[in-house]
């Protein structure tokens, strides 16, 4: 049946489509942290559809929110009032910590930053963005164009003018070598001499947790430093929550407050985990940025209301069960034991992450070589022992994420840290 569905994919959607193991699975069905596949098989879901699946699968508080809201109204467009929409806005535009805050929806993370980028560009009135080594902001035309992975990136050309600075992947690079204190400050000088080469600009859009990129972050702080030269030069600070928001990295309930010493972004982007699974996204700004288009626009399924209806209870729960709490908590437990294995591993470089957020990034042994192989070995021999977990990495695709659920219970960890050392000592 499986090899019928991959022959019809292959013949009418694109080549670039990426698909996970030599023998594509097929999902049918899931329940809490665990899915099916269409030859019955369970799954322990390390990846969770891609970080979207932030709370459970088949989470009975939003399949009733989704079900009653689909009896009402599916979708009306933002040209007509829409109370789930207002109610979800308030709601994000008081957690997001920004000032007077407005919200933007959208259906995905890619749509989100296109939508900050305008808004940055247009606010400040200059083309020049700056972005981070090793980062991923979607696939749109412009977000690529600000994407600094060439695995991710499969055009050169772009509407924007974008220059990289370092610091977005601690323990790589020419800095690599320099503790936390002057590996910031060197970081800051390199954006200092850039920014002293080229036209004041519109604003720095930074993962403060790369995703795509392998889960790589740099030390506490260093967009804080980052954000005082950008003040100087009259530049925004975009934080892409895509990935890191909702409490998924334990510490905090947005990456950006690990660098808040000098306080929220002037936007944030976010998408994924909100929904569990629908299609939301978003940006919030402050009024003034938010406010500076001077056209009409409208978003047809960005705030929809059952998408509205979903990302709402599941807001609830996350909040009400102290999600990020248990992330810390059990993502604590579960990267310790991880490093535990790891010791015994010699393609382990590095375990690294917070939260349910880790990334296991393996290399040829006694080396900084990456060693792509070795990840796809793993991945097989995961899903083999029953368990799903993704792969990324800015170094030839180096590195395991691990990304589960918020709800995940000590024994599924205990359970997926078995099946991942397994994993990891057969390749010796």
């Amino acid at each position: 049946m499986n090899r019928d569905l991959l022959g019809r994919h292959r013949s009418v959607l694109p080549d670039w489509l990426a698909l996970y193991y030599d023998e594509p699975l097929e999902i049918t069905h899931g329940e809490g942290r665990h899915v099916w596949d269409s030859d019955g098989n369970r799954y322990l879901d390390f990846f969770g559809g891609i970080l979207t699946t932030a709370t459970a699968h088949a989470l009975p508080e939003v399949t009733k929110a989704v079900g009653e809201q689909a009896g009402r109204i599916v979708h009306s467009s933002t040209l007509y009032l829409n109370r789930p929409m207002v109610e979800l806005a308030e709601r994000v535009a008081r957690l997001s910590g920004i000032p007077d805050a407005r919200v933007f929806f959208t259906t995905s993370g890619t749509e989100a930053n296109d939508t900050a980028l305008l808004l940055a560009t247009t606010y400040r009135r200059s083309n020049t963005i700056l972005a981070m080594r090793n980062s991923y902001h979607g696939r749109s035309f412009s977000s690529v164009g600000i994407t600094g992975n060439r695995g991710w990136s499969p055009t050169s050309l772009s509407p924007l003018q974008t220059l990289y600075v370092h610091g977005g992947v601690r323990t790589r690079g020419p800095y690599a070598h320099l503790d936390d204190h002057d590996f910031v400050a060197a970081c800051v000088d390199d954006l200092e001499d850039i920014l002293g080469h080229t036209r004041a600009p519109a604003a720095l859009i930074a993962e403060p947790v790369q995703g795509v990129g392998g889960f790589t972050s740099p030390p506490d702080g260093l967009y804080a430093a980052f954000r005082e030269v950008l003040d100087d030069h009259g530049a925004l600070w975009i934080s892409d929550e895509v990935q890191t928001g909702w409490g998924r990295t334990g510490e905090h309930f947005w990456g950006w407050q690990a660098h808040g010493r000098g306080g929220p972004p002037d936007m944030l982007t976010f998408a994924k985990g909100i929904g569990n699974g629908m299609s939301v996204g978003g940006v919030v700004a402050r009024a003034e940025i938010m406010n500076c288009l001077d056209a009409h626009s409208i978003s047809t399924f960005g705030g929809t209301q059952i998408t509205m209806a979903a990302a709402l209870a599941n807001l609830s729960y996350l909040l009400e069960h102290d999600l990020q709490g248990n992330a810390r908590r059990v993502g604590g437990m579960l990267i310790e034991r991880l490093r535990a294995a790891a010791a015994h591993v010699p393609h382990v470089r590095e375990v690294r992450g917070r939260g349910l957020m880790i990334g296991i990034e393996l290399a040829e042994p006694g080396t900084d070589d990456a060693d792509p192989g070795a990840v796809s070995a793993v991945l097989e021999a995961t899903r083999d022992g029953g368990l799903l977990v993704g792969k990324g990495g800015g170094h030839d695709t180096s590195v395991l994420r691990i990304a589960p659920p918020l709800s995940l219970t000590v024994s599924e960890a205990e359970e997926g840290a078995a099946i991942l050392e397994d994993a990891l000592r057969g390749l010796q």
